[in-house]
């Protein structure tokens, strides 16, 4: 921060004196002013005089300060001592390198992790090198920001997935162990499984188990593969919440996803949903000895565009309505087919926008075939909530759930109703005595609204208060 002084206007003077500016020198060169929260601890760099003062002689900065003589020898002091202090720790560990025995030094980064695992192998990597011949390019199945994601088969015969980070991906060291850490204690149906680890030979790799139908990201953005219905969408959209649920009221103690996202959301051969990733989860408050619990957690922002809580990144206070916010947008994907952001548009402002001005059918993805209006509009009604800027206007991950179930129950409901009005169409049309037009059976089966007509003719008005952002 950069500091200019000015004088106070009076009738006698409009510049400093040689003795006022000495003396303001010498209050920040003495650290006169007292640090709290807000503003410290600060250095001065510099002191320059400038504009009339310029020919004046620079302040000499004495005050209080100590002297050159004195400042000297407490920095070679401390030198001298800090690299006595190196040396010791130095000679310690060639000590203790010197009585192990080789295999012990080499495999040292597994054993610090072992420690806190249950129930996950530690793979070489040659068992890792021969399940994909090599890291084949043929076996690759995805890539990020780590990494790439490898389809590879075990010894054993069981097919997974491995996840190589590359030097300077931005899954570090600290992520790494985090994942192994959280996953080797967490258990649950939506939850991605971890099979084990590689660490040695400069190599980190996590070993998952395989989801043949990929991330939920991939399956929005590969148009030529079969369109999504909309039941499988709320299938996905349950799953992702039940997992997440898992984490927040379950898992002991609890977790704040941070990244919860539709990459991160993977997809069995029965697309059933796991939430994947977990390098940079957080727990969650928990209860002092006095039962009383934090309502957040501080600390640096973490996640991905578009997906980041809002308040979260503003105040740094993280809780379990951040997770909320994420998979609120993840619901406006599976509802739009949209990406949470892309040239420049807000997936969370656009549909915010929309169902404001009663056009919210034209926002759904028209690859998801027919559906029930109902069931739509309830679920796009609860992925707004969640997607709220303000986190006192989300619901909890258990409210999100029941409402999704609901949503569920009412969506079967309207197939029986559908498949039982079908038959009695077949039924009284193959009758001879059937006297009803079939355009009245329709009328009884308009549940199913097709996301293909106009806009502008299917008016909702059940969205009367939401604001644009």
């Amino acid at each position: 921060m950069f500091l200019k002084f000015f004088p106070q206007l009076s009738n006698d003077s409009h510049e400093f004196n040689k003795s006022e500016i000495q003396r303001i020198a010498d209050k920040f060169a003495t650290f006169d002013i007292p640090g709290n929260d807000t503003f410290g601890p600060y250095d001065l760099l510099n002191f320059t005089v400038n504009g009339p003062y310029l020919n004046m002689p620079l302040p000499s900065l004495k005050g209080k300060g100590m002297s050159k003589g004195a400042l000297a020898g407490i920095v070679l002091g401390s030198i001298f001592c800090a690299s006595m202090v190196l040396l010791g720790v130095v000679l310690l560990l060639l000590k203790k390198n010197q009585q192990l025995p080789l295999n012990a030094v080499k495999d040292k980064s597994l054993g610090k992790v072992t420690i806190i695992m249950d129930g996950v192998k530690a793979f070489s990597f040659k068992e890792l090198q021969a399940a994909t011949s090599g890291f084949n390019i043929a076996t690759q199945v995805g890539e990020g920001g780590y990494g790439k994601v490898s389809k590879g088969t075990l010894a054993d015969g069981t097919v997974v997935a491995i996840k190589r980070a590359q030097q300077g991906s931005l899954q570090g060291e600290k992520e790494f162990y985090t994942e192994i850490e959280m996953l080797s204690r967490l258990h649950h149906r939506n939850l991605v499984s971890l099979v084990g680890y590689c660490d040695e030979e400069d190599e980190q790799m996590l070993v998952y188990e395989f989801m043949p139908n990929g991330s939920l990201h991939d399956l929005l953005s590969a148009r030529y593969r079969s369109p999504l219905s909309f039941a499988t969408r709320l299938h996905i959209a349950l799953g992702s919440a039940r997992g997440i649920l898992y984490l927040h009221t379950e898992a002991d103690p609890p977790i704040i996803h941070r990244d919860i996202k539709a990459n991160n959301i993977l997809l069995d051969s029965k697309w059933t949903a796991k939430v994947s990733d977990f390098g940079i989860s957080k727990l969650a408050p928990v209860s002092d000895v006095k039962g009383v619990t934090e309502t957040h957690i501080s600390t640096n922002v973490k996640g991905t565009p578009g997906y980041l809580d809002p308040e979260y990144f503003l105040t740094h206070k993280l809780t379990e309505k951040s997770d909320v916010y994420s998979l609120g947008v993840v619901f406006l994907e599976l509802l739009s087919g949209r990406q949470p952001i892309s040239h420049g548009r807000n997936l969370v402002r656009e549909v915010n926008m929309a169902c404001q001005s009663g056009m919210m059918f034209s926002i759904i993805d028209e690859s998801m075939g027919p559906y029930p209006s109902e069931c739509i509009k309830k679920f796009m009604q609860l992925a707004i909530m969640c997607s709220q800027n303000e986190m006192k206007g989300r619901p909890s991950m258990l409210e999100v759930v029941r409402e999704l179930e609901n949503i569920s129950s009412a969506l079967l409901e309207c197939d029986n109703t559908t498949l039982e009005l079908n038959l009695n169409t077949i039924t009284s049309e193959s009758s001879p005595s059937a006297s009803a037009p079939s355009s009245s059976i329709y009328s009884k089966t308009r549940t199913y609204v097709s996301n293909n007509l106009p806009g502008s003719n299917l008016v909702s008005d059940f969205f009367p208060t939401i604001n644009p952002r």
